[in-house]
């Protein structure tokens, strides 16, 4: 196990949990997100919301950083009203993974936001989202799959050349890009938003939309896990 970059994964904090005869509050994340860190070569750690001050600390530990999917992003955090079928804020949890993708950019380690995690490095740059789009997420609870095709010349494209299926689940989408953002990735049949990433010379960080955790193309992960190394 010598020599694996750390890679910090954030996670849920839900005020109970079952398991056993317990049912407490609980910090957990789907099993999905720290396989896919060990396939591919890191050594994954599980970041619970914490205090937003303690975030640079935390990162400084750290090779690399997975923000990862969840609830949907509280819309005052992009000077929105929210929508009907927007759903209940996690506001510990936003502070908290927005000040985590702050700490990573300005140490400029490697950064991987995935689902949610996309949508937020997008809020915190600046960028909105949009609130609902229908054809993403079809039976609660279920994940679909969907092709993306990729912007060539970019890191995404370079990760993943080819046009592909990816597990998805989700309702809400990239509006506006953030400050510096890219687009390098969209939705084959509607041109949804599907990847965003910075200019390399502002280190790697890449946000996708789906959930590569719940599939079995490791090159996105590995690519995060060898820029850590």
């Amino acid at each position: 196990m010598t020599g694996r970059p750390l890679i910090g994964v954030s996670t849920y904090l839900e005020a109970g949990a079952r398991w056993g005869a317990w049912e407490l509050e609980a910090a957990l994340l789907p099993a999905g997100y720290p396989r896919l860190v060990q396939r591919a070569g890191g050594l994954a750690a599980l970041l619970p919301p914490d205090a937003p001050g303690l975030a640079a600390a935390t990162v400084a530990r750290l090779d690399g950083l997975v923000i990862a999917g969840g609830p949907d992003v509280e819309p005052v955090r992009y000077g929105a009203e929210p929508d009907p079928r927007t759903g209940r804020p996690a506001r510990a949890r936003d502070a908290w993974e927005l000040a985590l993708i702050d700490a990573a950019l300005t140490a400029g380690i490697p950064l991987l936001g995935i689902c949610r995690g996309m949508q937020l490095l997008n809020v915190a740059l600046g960028g909105t989202l949009v609130q609902h789009i229908d054809g993403h997420a079809e039976v609660p609870g279920v994940f679909g799959s969907h092709p993306v095709k990729p912007v060539p010349g970019t890191l995404y494209a370079g990760t993943v050349p080819e046009e592909t299926s990816v597990p998805t689940f989700h309702h809400q989408a990239v509006d506006r890009l953030g400050e510096g953002l890219l687009a390098s990735a969209h939705a084959t049949d509607d041109g949804t938003v599907e990847a965003i990433e910075l200019p390399a010379d502002r280190g790697w960080v890449l946000g996708v939309q789906w959930h590569p955790e719940m599939g079995e193309d490791l090159r996105v992960m590995r690519a995060l896990v060898t820029a850590a190394s």
